[in-house]
């Protein structure tokens, strides 16, 4: 019966997970906003981050350039995804368990499915941080992780845990934050050892870009304090910033929110999310006394109260002196992904909430119902897209020994009539082997987030201008690629297009290449060390998996020796 009670939750955080994304596991890949996921990418300089654009998705490119030379990289991408979202529910039941050991099961599918039915996971998704979605799907198991270290010195857990949301630096980050205040809190053993041990830890699964921040050199400099504001959390309908934000909503883009969310209704579900986590306030209160329990409390609240003061006038001043003047500030610029850390306090409550009544049962439904009702549309949310052939036919063309490859129209972001109505982010530089010069500007309501691309900023201008070949070839491209069908600035280029030899042309894209292109590459040691980085990161991933595993193992076979 115990064993039947632990595979429950566990069982409903997947059928959420499928529940959430179900079209997404047809045929076709994810493409939308900030998600782009194609049949193969490739360890390129910008995949390792050594372009001079800072490296926000490291490791997350080179990990799936990797893996996609083995299994299609659509897939990976969707099994990441189900399996993160599977793992916030199953890591939310683990942390009742852990911190809450009175609160039956019934507690526990309450939890996990707070933490996979929510807003902050239903924005997430629409905007396309599927990867984010993995460091938040791991706060849970961190908080499960530190106790474990708190109490026995055992580390694997942890690392882990880290390891897993390491695959972008938001998620180590939040992993960070949560685990040390878990573990600075009074109680368990060898306290100042744990938190340098985590520290460290922290650094080391962070090598990837850490590393390629110190080699590309984007490390040293400021970010546009443009980008301050226009990432800032959001009011939604009927809720003030800080009502959004309790109710784990509030992202800066009001396109990537469900309808439910665009109107009155928005207020409506936070309301019942939080009576559903109002329920288990006075249980919580009563043990305030844990210290595992109080930290967790703190951190989110802090979190909650944090963000919300930066999206106020002066918070927002303070944001662009950082912005200006800290090298790396522009990684905290999207203040309400950061709000993820208030998840699993709020998961405790909803699950302390079955204690209150006489009916743990009925009330668990008559909450889990309540929390499917408050985001109706979270179900089903994701559609796959499939790429016009053509994009396969210029994917064998390129490669990198003629050069980097630019892209007509300008811009970041793209809208196909074959990718839906939102825009998407352009797919050329995780399908192509070879680098694609992207500025990383952000077209951001209605104005532009500059990014850091200096080079693609020189090589844009050259296209817009009509420059010659021959410029284009000097700054290192060699490859020029037309993208049809999508809005975006072509200036002059038409004059340049008409000095270069086509390659591939069709009613999609055309391929043009551009002579004698001068080769622009991180150098041999550069990117050694950056592998290394990698390397370095995975390995602590894959070795904690294998230690876990192995102590399972173990301990299955004394559980049948002694029986």
């Amino acid at each position: 019966m115990r064993m039947r009670g632990r595979v429950v939750a566990p069982a409903w955080s997947l059928a959420l997970a499928v529940l959430a994304v179900g079209p997404l596991l047809g045929n076709g890949y994810l493409l939308l906003r900030d998600a782009v996921s194609t049949p193969r990418s490739y360890l390129t300089d910008s995949a390792l981050g050594l372009s001079d654009a800072a490296p926000r998705a490291v490791p997350q490119d080179a990990a799936i350039a990797v893996l996609s030379s083995v299994v299609d990289g659509g897939v990976v991408v969707k099994i990441l995804l189900v399996a993160a979202l599977w793992g916030a529910g199953w890591g939310a039941a683990a942390l009742v368990r852990r911190v809450l050991p009175g609160i039956r099961t019934s507690g526990e599918v309450v939890a996990a499915t707070l933490a996979v039915w929510n807003p902050y996971v239903a924005e997430r998704l629409l905007q396309g941080h599927w990867s984010l979605l993995i460091g938040y799907a791991a706060l849970p198991w961190t908080v499960v992780a530190a106790v474990s270290l708190r109490q026995s010195g055992t580390w694997w857990p942890l690392a882990l845990c880290a390891g897993a949301a390491g695959i972008t630096p938001t998620g180590v980050l939040l992993v960070a934050v949560l685990a040390l205040s878990v573990l600075f809190a009074p109680g368990g053993i060898r306290r100042g050892r744990r938190l340098l041990g985590t520290l460290a830890l922290v650094v080391v699964v962070s090598a990837p870009w850490l590393v390629a921040t110190a080699m590309g050199g984007s490390g040293s400099a400021g970010s546009d304090p443009a980008g301050v504001t226009a990432f800032a959390a959001r009011a939604e309908p009927g809720l003030g910033t800080v009502g959004s934000l309790v109710g784990l909503g509030g992202i800066w883009n009001s396109a990537a929110v469900p309808t439910s969310r665009t109107t009155a209704f928005a207020a409506v579900g936070t309301i019942l999310l939080l009576l559903v986590a109002a329920a288990g306030a006075s249980y919580l209160w009563r043990r305030r006394r844990n210290p595992v329990l109080t930290a967790v409390i703190v951190v989110g609240a802090s979190t909650v109260a944090v963000i919300t003061l930066a999206a106020t006038p002066w918070g927002l001043s303070v944001g662009e002196w950082a912005a200006r003047a800290i090298p790396g500030a522009g990684l905290t610029r999207d203040g309400q992904k950061w709000v993820a850390l208030w998840m699993p306090a709020l998961a405790l409550a909803a699950a302390a909430g079955t204690r209150r009544f006489g009916r743990p049962r009925a009330h668990a439904a008559v909450a889990v119902v309540t929390l499917l009702i408050a985001l109706p549309d979270l179900a089903w949310s994701l559609a796959p897209v499939t790429y016009p052939s053509s994009w396969e036919t210029v994917a064998q063309r390129v490669d990198d020994d003629h050069g980097d490859v630019a892209v007509l129209p300008t811009g970041t972001f793209r809208r196909f009539d074959w990718s839906g109505s939102a825009p998407v982010l352009d797919p050329a530089p995780r399908l192509l082997h070879a680098d694609v010069v992207a500025t990383g500007d952000l077209p951001v309501a209605g104005g532009l987030v500059r990014g850091e691309g200096t080079r693609a900023t020189a090589v844009e201008s050259v296209l817009l201008a009509g420059g010659s070949p021959a410029e284009l070839a000097a700054l290192g491209v060699g490859w020029v690629l037309v993208e049809r069908g999508t809005p975006g600035a072509l200036g002059d280029s038409a004059r340049t297009l008409d000095g270069l030899e086509a390659v591939f042309s069709d009613a999609d894209l055309a391929l043009y290449v551009v002579p004698d292109a001068t080769i622009v590459r991180a150098t041999t040691s550069d990117r050694a060390i950056t592998a290394v980085a990698h390397l370095v990161w995975a390995g602590v991933v894959l070795v904690a998996a294998a230690v876990g595993l192995w102590r399972r193992m173990v301990r299955r076979e004394r559980s049948t020796d002694e029986a």
